[in-house]
């Protein structure tokens, strides 16, 4: 997807993500809060959003998020202020592709129900690696597609509209593991009916 259909469907999606795509996804927002809660430190939230996961975060965890859409991140700034979410260090806008941080920056890198919406996604999780550190874990929620079923026909169906929806349908985990510095240690289907893949992904170097 072109980054500049991107930036028009999520301007578009902005107003009423919350209510509509937002709800269905709580599931994986919460899991992955929960798991940097459970240790603490420094987080990156790839693809912040409006910010629905950020009053999940444990006190312990140091929180930085980064988003294309200064739509989605207005709500979120918002968000932060009103719930005086005091662990949320830092709001930017900031294309996933070229994470503007250090190497080894982050304890924790998530990623949620944002692979299949930016361009190049291989791309993004290499930059996603590179500012884990050695034995961090990269959390992923998102959907992926199914080999058969339901499920496997409607991501056909709907693959076509990738720029009208703002995400592809059809998105193939393999296209996050391929990164040859992360190691697969979770993985796990969440509700509603297994739509959502829960995924944690270890750096081992």
């Amino acid at each position: 997807m072109k980054a500049s259909n991107v930036a028009t469907s999520y301007r578009r999606w902005a107003p009423i993500y919350d209510r509509t795509f937002g709800a269905v996804t709580n599931a994986g927002r919460k899991r992955a809060a929960a798991h940097a809660s459970a240790r603490g430190g420094a987080l990156l939230e790839v693809g912040v959003g409006t910010g629905l996961a950020l009053p999940e975060y444990g006190s312990n965890v140091d929180v930085t998020g980064v988003d294309y859409s200064p739509e989605m991140l207005a709500k979120a700034k918002a968000r932060v202020a009103n719930q005086r979410l005091h662990n949320v260090r830092e709001l930017r806008q900031m294309d996933a592709r070229e994470l503007d941080f250090p190497d080894e920056t982050f304890d924790f890198v998530a990623a949620m129900h944002v692979l299949s919406v930016v361009p190049e996604p291989r791309r993004v999780m290499s930059e996603i690696a590179r500012v884990c550190k050695p034995g961090g874990d990269v959390l992923i929620v998102n959907h992926f597609a199914r080999e058969k079923g339901f499920l496997s026909v409607a991501e056909r169906v709907t693959a076509p509209l990738e720029s009208v929806l703002g995400w592809h349908s059809d998105f193939e985990i393999t296209d996050v593991l391929n990164e040859p510095t992360l190691s697969e240690t979770a993985r796990e289907s969440l509700p509603p009916i297994g739509l959502m893949t829960w995924l944690v992904l270890t750096k081992t170097h």
